[in-house]
């Protein structure tokens, strides 16, 4: 038997930039067995069978019931170096093209959405089979999403974005959550009356799924003033600046609880602010017991253990005389202990009721100088490094573009450009 292995990446159409990157947390495919029809489904003509493995069934009798003999399973089995038996899942399509006289010339797995496996016998009659493996073009637009907020971003954006379908809609929340965390508290500074707009790329799959793709633009007006962030390129490598060219990554996060992870548990109507509220000496945040809660920023823990009314209770101190505090929790994360050093956003660890705490809510203090501050205030000037002067000619160049883009709200066929191109932070 002769083997013949090779690779091919079909042609297609190119979305912004070179290598389309998914969002912070990627839509999870969806499988083959929700895209096809149960069953095998056969054409008379050549008979070609369509079905999908069974749950358990190994891959021969999938193959014998598509019409091919056992034989030629097993010949072409053994081609197929890309096709792990043991871990290939159930629901997965398999077609099979039979010759009336001369046997199976053509066995398809459709592995994903975007790659199929193709066995071709490269001369009829015989067990020598040639396997390509192919991977699949998504075609890339771009579209404008967004709306007015009533309850939550989740909510605002969920009614606005009608290009995608309603599974995926709360995913694109969270990632345009992921890039403002750095500038703005969404679980306490969004207000009914504000109101975001995103444009962002559309993937459709040649099944015909639709997923968003990065995010290229967007505005959140808060309170009345907006907050502007774009997608830029600088080499390879792509991040997301604001409207004056920072970086949106700055020293501080500007909320301590993940907006993922409270978002769906208390809205505007339930809450002044999202399960937020304003006391004497802090911020706290109403969450469900076990949210994990991340450090504000760059810093080593100077108490780890039990205060007073704080009960468990967390210190971290920053540069610049910045001391962020974490209390009522309900336990520390592994290796949390006065002197290990975190890195921004980790987990240290968990919202509880703690001490005088009457439901499980995280209570989070700034303190500059060993003065408490209104975090707000406190981190107001805390932002990314800017772009190089040699960049911010084609910086301001694209933006024009992307936002003018941006409040046109019409779908465009996604460009090259150099401003969105590259891998993402």
């Amino acid at each position: 038997m002769t083997v013949t292995r090779t690779l091919l990446v079909a042609a297609g159409c190119l979305g912004i930039g070179a290598a389309v990157i998914a969002l912070g947390r990627p839509v999870e495919e969806r499988p083959a067995a929700e895209v096809l029809t149960a069953g095998p489904r056969v054409s008379s003509r050549w008979r070609t069978t369509v079905d999908t493995l069974r749950k358990g069934e190994a891959l021969s009798v999938a193959l014998q019931r598509a019409g091919v003999s056992p034989l030629e399973a097993a010949d072409a089995l053994r081609a197929a170096s890309a096709i792990d038996s043991r871990r290939i899942r159930a629901g997965t399509q398999i077609t099979a093209r039979v010759e009336p006289d001369s046997g199976t010339s053509e066995i398809i797995f459709q592995l994903a959405i975007d790659r199929i496996v193709r066995l071709t016998r490269s001369n009829v009659g015989t067990s020598d089979w040639t396997e390509k493996e192919e991977l699949l073009p998504w075609s890339t637009d771009t579209v404008v999403v967004g709306g007015v907020v009533t309850s939550t971003l989740t909510g605002a954006i969920a009614a606005g974005a009608d290009a995608f379908p309603e599974r995926v809609r709360t995913e694109l929340a969270y990632a345009l959550a992921d890039i403002l965390e750095y500038r703005v508290d969404l679980s306490r500074d969004l207000q009914k009356g504000d109101s975001v707009r995103v444009l962002v790329e559309r993937q459709v799959a040649p099944n015909g799924m639709v997923r968003p793709g990065n995010i290229i633009a967007a505005r959140l007006t808060v309170d009345g003033r907006s907050v502007e962030t774009m997608r830029f390129a600088q080499g390879t490598r792509a991040s997301y600046y604001d409207g004056e060219g920072k970086s949106m990554r700055a020293a501080f996060l500007r909320a301590p609880l993940a907006f993922r992870r409270i978002s769906s548990v208390f809205g505007l109507r339930r809450h002044p602010i999202l399960g937020v509220t304003r006391a004497h000496q802090g911020t706290d945040y109403a969450a469900a017991a076990g949210t994990p809660v991340r450090a504000l920023g760059d810093g080593r823990v100077i108490f780890a253990g039990w205060k007073g009314g704080y009960g468990r209770v967390i210190e971290i101190r920053h540069t610049n005389g910045y001391v962020t505090r974490y209390g009522h929790l309900k336990g520390f994360a592994s290796g949390i202990k006065a002197g290990t050093s975190v890195a921004i956003s980790r987990t240290i660890g968990f919202v509880g009721a703690t001490g005088l705490a009457t439901a499980p809510h995280l209570h989070f203090e700034v303190l500059v100088g060993g003065k408490h501050r209104d975090p707000r205030v406190a981190l107001r000037n805390v932002t990314g490094e800017p772009l190089a002067a040699a960049q911010r000619a084609e910086f301001v160049a694209l933006k024009a573009r992307l936002f003018a883009q941006l409040d046109a709200g019409q779908p465009t066929l996604a460009m090259r450009g150099e401003g969105v191109r590259g891998t993402g932070d």
